[in-house]
């Protein structure tokens, strides 16, 4: 059976994002991880991922933290900060899809609150005919319940969608809701892969060293 549509992860796939960006701006840099693992920063933002407020976590958090307050603080208020842009081999096979027709979604974990601030520094999330953020939903990935909501909400034929994600949990989870999976390494590793399974025609045919583009 051919696959027909795609589905995206963002962070980590599109979008190169790391709280590290952020607090080594606020910090000494060789200091950044063992605040992160003090503060518990992967639960804590897993939780509003499934669509905790912000507001109630900085303050729960700032009262079991209370040294570190101002930079628990600063997370939401400068998340900008924590996004290094783009990921250009991976947006260019995006937008090779979309002008090949093929359909094109997004299912990420991400903060409805924060997501409005990525909404406004990528242009290409406008290439997707539809994303479902955790956040909005009120529950992230690998919860089965939000690869539930994705394929009925856009009426997908599970064996026919390949999804995306640099997370093996996440891809665990996908496989066990029927989906077809790419565990991401690399944009040209996806763009192999994509082409093994038929949604990419051809590699892209590599320029010679300093050679001009034609």
């Amino acid at each position: 059976m051919s696959i027909d549509t795609v589905v995206f992860d963002l962070g980590g796939v599109l979008i190169d994002w790391d709280p590290r960006y952020l607090y080594r701006r606020l910090m000494p840099e060789d200091e950044v991880d063992a605040f992160l693992d003090e503060i518990g920063f992967a639960a804590w933002n897993h939780a509003q991922d499934a669509g905790g407020s912000w507001a109630d976590a900085v303050a729960a958090h700032a009262a079991l933290h209370p040294h570190r307050r101002e930079l628990i603080e600063a997370y939401p208020k400068r998340f900008v900060d924590t996004l290094g842009g783009p990921i250009p081999g991976t947006v260019a096979i995006l937008e090779e899809l979309h002008d090949s027709g093929v359909p094109l979604l997004a299912l990420s974990n991400w903060s409805a609150e924060t997501f409005q601030v990525a909404r406004r520094e990528f242009a290409f999330l406008d290439l997707f005919d539809g994303i479902v953020v955790s956040g909005e939903e009120q529950v992230a990935k690998p919860d089965p319940q939000i690869f539930a909501i994705l394929l009925d909400r856009h009426r997908l034929d599970a064996a026919r969608t390949v999804f995306i994600d640099d997370s093996e949990a996440n891809i665990a989870a996908a496989r066990s809701a029927g989906l077809v999976t790419i565990h991401y390494e690399s944009p040209d590793r996806l763009r192999e892969q994509l082409v093994e399974i038929g949604l990419l025609l051809s590699l892209r045919p590599l320029s010679p060293p300093g050679a001009e583009p034609a």
